[in-house]
């Protein structure tokens, strides 16, 4: 396989700007489809969820290869395209994150009537974040509303002042006949029934002056974005061939220094073929990327990775599906060297050694078998049991490690329970799958209530976990309120002694330790120190002593948290030949902890998340002030494109609720993210709150 033609892309797009009605056309035009798969009937419903559940339909294989045949640079070529699934959604940045990282570029989608909405803004930011060159295509030109120039001008303003319209619009709204080609200078109608033939024609005598005004600028700001080379030969002659442009174009292109713009509707087959086209001249193959760095696994010298079959097996695992005909799919890109069936891979994560059973490939309606992958191609792998989302995998004796995908860890939990006996067991189940699918959703049982309760990154993304457990899993099941996961700590240190004397009939039991509580610095965790000289306590009794600090302080004295970076030295006690025991020390060093941690100053400490919000400028005053009433500290301000950015430190239980009423304060307009930072001290009014609802039974 040619390297240089190949395209690893994704549509990105706001949710209902046509990301999936355009994916389908692209998978029909090169021939992967048999039919078109129409959506309009429930455009709207097309978002994550929906397809997550009908995995039957192409959109959903996180990687579905196709091949487009055009011209490239002046030469006919078939060009593989590896269609890679990107979801709209912010919450599942996760999802948008783990697709980003391994596109080699991406089809930005915008509706012609609403221009560059919210999620538009996210999603390109992402793009930005992860430096992957974009093309931007305005869909549902012939929809009420669809404006090139509005939706054109919007991304000037809220993106990116370097799109370049390389089409224009024939018509608009009804109206919306065809599209005019600006580097070649002709308009394109597109024919028969799924508008599969397009047709080339003459620029109309009405819309000369508007081409001629828009190709202008089109070729100056493509000069601008190129080399050295063309930019001189544009200076020096005003103007640049139509070869010339496109390969100052693609330079711009790939170097992100400039966004091709193009139109059309997805839905009435118009424009599609011309994206595809764009896609081959504009966007990089897998050689053009900058070289991707990574670690030897033994040694952490850093190393560069070239996209060669020769080279040693490095590849990522960069999504994780569960499939209803093959169960666990495993997606990988591959970066350098050979993945082939038979071999075995080593996980630089874990360790572990993994036999490549079967690998596919994803087509639109069916998959096929392959015996290898090849550097700079996507794949998945059946059947893989210890692999998990951003692992490494290469040859074992070549360790390497890649920057695996960092997820933030979940801050928010709910208990759950099954409706009813039958779906006890169906539940296990169900979040087993779940949380091997998703790195940020988490489940455990609560030992004190027995309750399963489970964890992830905000309210939106557990009520898409319950719904999925409904529809896919046939799961029904009740929860609780969303809690915050507190934590206790102690403020000064303390020395105490603790006796555990019991007399009964015969052998008695006696524990009897002397030692210190020590605040330490947060994040250290506990630490235990023995310090008992000449056999005082015997040395087989030290561990139990040990453990049972640990078990001591596991309940918090305030509200039941547990107590967290405290170092315990263990200085002095005594035994009694008979009567003492492992049993007897551990219980007395757990009562022990827990008395001397009631006088060292308890407090609690609660999550802190690190927030960021984009908005725009005229809502930045009423969003700083939100902030500060949810006793949030402002860290920076500063601006990013035409909008205003805000850091700021807030505390996790101020958070509920923050994406809606955002959402409101400013027309649905700003964007936030937020990951956990710290634990910090809770103000004594608030600590009373808490204290005062955990008791009252509230625990949830």
């Amino acid at each position: 396989m040619d390297l240089k033609n190949v395209r690893n892309i994704g549509v990105i797009a706001h949710i209902d700007a046509g990301k999936t009605t355009t994916s389908e056309r692209i998978l029909f035009y090169t021939g992967k489809n048999y039919k078109i798969g129409e959506v309009h009937e429930g455009e709207a419903t097309m978002d994550w969820m929906e397809q997550e559940r009908e995995r039957g339909i192409t959109i959903t294989s996180a990687a579905t290869q196709c091949v487009w045949k055009s011209k490239f640079m002046g030469k006919e070529t078939a060009t593989t395209i590896n269609l890679i699934d990107t979801p709209g959604h912010v919450d599942f940045t996760a999802e948008v994150e783990r697709s980003l990282r391994v596109l080699d570029g991406g089809v930005v989608v915008f509706d012609g009537s609403q221009g560059v909405e919210p999620q538009s803004e996210t999603v390109w930011r992402q793009a930005d974040k992860y430096s992957v060159p974009r093309l931007a295509f305005i869909n549902k030109m012939d929809k009420i509303g669809g404006d090139f120039f509005m939706s054109l001008q919007s991304i000037h303003d809220r993106l990116s002042k370097n799109g370049i319209a390389i089409q224009l619009p024939v018509g608009a709204e009804s109206t919306f006949e065809a599209v005019i080609d600006l580097i070649e200078e002709e308009m394109v109608t597109f024919e028969g029934e799924h508008g599969e033939k397009h047709v080339h024609h003459p620029i109309p005598g009405d819309m000369k002056a508007e081409v001629e005004k828009y190709r202008a600028i089109m070729m100056e700001k493509a000069a601008e974005g190129a080399g050295d080379e063309l930019m001189e030969k544009f200076l020096t002659h005003g103007k640049l061939e139509k070869d010339e442009l496109k390969m100052a174009l693609r330079q711009g292109t790939i170097s992100g220094k400039t966004f091709p713009v193009l139109c059309g509707s997805s839905l009435k087959n118009m424009g599609v073929q011309l994206v595809l086209d764009a896609v081959v001249n504009y966007l990089p193959s897998p050689l053009e990327m900058p070289k991707l760095l990574a670690k030897n696994a033994e040694t952490g010298e850093e190393i560069s990775l070239k996209p060669e079959n020769s080279e040693p097996l490095t590849c990522l695992a960069f999504k994780i599906a569960t499939d209803p005909f093959v169960g666990k799919l495993t997606f990988i890109r591959v970066y350098s060297g050979v993945l082939k069936t038979g071999t075995y891979v080593y996980n630089s994560r874990n360790g572990r050694k993994e036999r490549i059973g079967r690998l596919v490939r994803m087509h639109a309606n069916h998959r096929t078998e392959i015996t290898e992958i090849e550097a700079g191609d996507i794949g998945a792998a059946i059947g893989l049991k210890e692999t998990r989302t951003g692992d490494t995998l290469c040859d074992e004796g070549k360790p390497i490690q890649l920057e695996s995908i960092t997820f933030a860890e979940p801050v928010i939990s709910i208990a759950i329970e099954p409706k009813t006996k039958a779906d006890q067991e169906k539940l296990g189940i169900a979040l087993q799958k779940l949380s091997e699918e998703d790195p940020t959703f988490r489940v455990r049982t609560d030992e004190e209530t027995g309750q399963t309760i489970i964890s992830g990154m905000g309210e939106l993304h557990l009520d898409i976990i319950m719904d999925r457990m409904r529809r896919e899993f046939k799961v029904e099941s009740n929860s609780g309120k969303p809690q915050v996961a507190y934590r206790e700590t102690i403020q000064k240190p303390i020395e105490h002694e603790s006796k555990y004397i019991k007399q009964t009939g015969g052998r008695g039991q006696y524990g009897h330790v002397i030692f210190r509580l020590i605040p330490q610095e947060p994040g250290k965790g506990y630490e235990f120190d023995n310090q008992v000289v000449g056999g005082r306590i015997p040395r087989e009794y030290i561990t139990p002593c040990d453990k049972g600090f640990q078990e001591g302080l596991s309940r918090g004295v305030m509200a039941g948290y547990p107590l967290v970076d405290i170092k315990v030295e263990l200085l002095d006690g005594s035994y009694h030949d008979v009567d003492s025991s492992e049993m007897a020390y551990k219980i007395c060093a757990s009562i022990g902890a827990q008395d001397a941690a009631k006088k060292a100053d308890p407090v609690l400490l609660e999550p802190i998340m690190k927030v960021e919000v984009v908005v725009p400028e005229e809502y930045f005053g009423d969003v700083m002030g939100d902030i500060s009433a949810r006793r949030g500290m402002i860290k920076d301000t500063g601006s990013r494109g035409m909008a205003k950015t805000i850091a700021a430190e807030v505390p996790l239980a101020a958070m509920f609720g923050y994406a809606t009423e955002l959402r409101s304060m400013t027309q649905g307009r700003a964007a936030f993210s937020m990951e956990p930072s710290h634990y910090a001290k809770v103000p004594k009014n608030v600590a009373e709150e808490v204290v005062t609802a955990r008791k009252g039974g509230n625990s949830g």
